[in-house]
This record gives structure tokens, sequence and C-alpha cells, in this order.
């Protein structure tokens, strides 16, 4: 059986995901942190991502281990553990653009696709209830008002990374996910939308088990329809 919970960013998608997926024993996977992976390896190799022989070259020898460290995934690349640095500012600001590029997309959906093979999963991301699990047992998209959002990813950024976001402002980040909002949602690759049979949350003035009990009561509702 496969969840799909998708929406944009800094609605609680990991938290909410993971919490999930614990609380009824299945697997949870973050495709987000498999795109940062992903951007972090281009980033660091500085491959051009409008020279495509380049990036094919990348994208055909690119792995990624995903491993589990004291009940947490940590996430590797060419032996390097990068769980940290994916969530830093040089990989968020670069992250839509790659994850926009068709070949990228095609790799890492892909990927999805394997893992999800023989498993019961719940899978978190922009696409899955639309491009990648469209079958999926129970869809889900997250919600939040912007000034929320905001505000949940500068104490997340501040908290994680305080030398590196010194210099951010709760303004600066309504602005960059205003942006990203826009852009994920008009690229043209697999754009972030709600699939339309998903449950809608909106997460601003929820807390992560209210919502988490919310798709619960939609997981059973199916059951009992079906």
């Amino acid at each position: 059986m496969i969840i799909t919970i998708d929406g944009p960013v800094a609605t609680g998608k990991s938290s909410i995901a993971k919490k999930l997926a614990e609380s009824i024993g299945f697997i949870y996977f973050d495709t987000g942190a498999m795109y940062r992976a992903l951007t972090y390896g281009i980033m660091k190799h500085n491959i051009d991502l409008n020279d495509a022989q380049a990036l094919e070259k990348f994208l055909k020898g690119f792995q990624l281990e995903i491993k589990v460290i004291r009940r947490e995934r940590q996430y590797f690349i060419e032996g390097e553990n990068i769980s940290d640095i994916i969530r830093g500012e040089g990989v968020t600001n670069g992250v839509s653009k790659v994850s926009a590029v068709k070949a990228v997309r095609e790799k890492l959906v892909a990927l999805q696709r394997e893992l999800s093979e023989g498993v019961n999963a719940v899978f978190e991301g922009r696409d899955m209830g639309t491009e990648v699990f469209p079958d999926a047992y129970l869809k889900v998209f997250l919600t939040g008002r912007d000034q929320v959002r905001a505000k949940r990813r500068y104490l997340e950024l501040t908290s994680k990374f305080p030398e590196e976001s010194k210099n951010l402002t709760l303004e600066k980040c309504l602005e960059e996910i205003t942006k990203r909002d826009l852009y994920d949602s008009t690229r043209e690759h697999s754009p972030l939308r709600q699939a339309k049979d998903a449950f809608v949350i909106d997460t601003s003035d929820l807390t992560i088990d209210e919502i988490v009990f919310k798709i619960l009561e939609y997981k059973d509702t199916i059951k009992v329809k079906r």
C-alpha cells in the first residue's frame, strides 16, 4: 500500500509523513531529500544543467545510499554523509531549479517507483500523488498560510544552521517561499499541484499529531468504502 503526501515547502510534510509511517508500521521516504542529494552532487561536481551530455553522464553514475542510523535516515553519496548539508541554504536555493530538469525527474521517479515495489510506504514530496504514484491508495495534499510557513522555515534554518543563516530574516524567508511556490507550480515537468482525489489539510493551526489522526481517519474511510 502506498500513501502519498504532497504540498509546498514548510507545510510540515516530512515530520507528518515520518510520524504517520511510524504509527502504522510503514516505510517512510523523503523524496525531497533525494532531490536535495542529487542537487548537492551536481553542485559538488560543478555540472552545468545546460550541458546535456555532462548531466546525462552524472545521472547515469549517480548512486544514493539511504541508511537508518539511530532510527534516523541518513543520506550518502560517494561515501559522504550529506544528511545535514543538503538542508542548508546553498542546496535549498538550488534544488528547485535542478528538480525542474526533465532528465533529473526521470532518474528519481524511476528510483522512487523501484523503492515502492512490494512494500507498504509513505512517500512525501511534491508530485507523488499526481505523477509518481497516480494510483496510490491514499493521497494527501498539505497547505498552510504563507506567514506561518515562512516562520517555520526561518526557525528551522536559524536553529540548524545558525552561522549560515545569521543574516536571514523572516521577510526574506517569506519572499523565498513565495518565489519557490510560483516556480514549483509553474514548471514544465511535474509541477506542484493537488491531485483531484487528494484529501487537503491546512496545517497552519494543527499539531503534527492532529494531522496524523486526520490522515488515519481518511485511510479508514477509504477502507470502508472499498
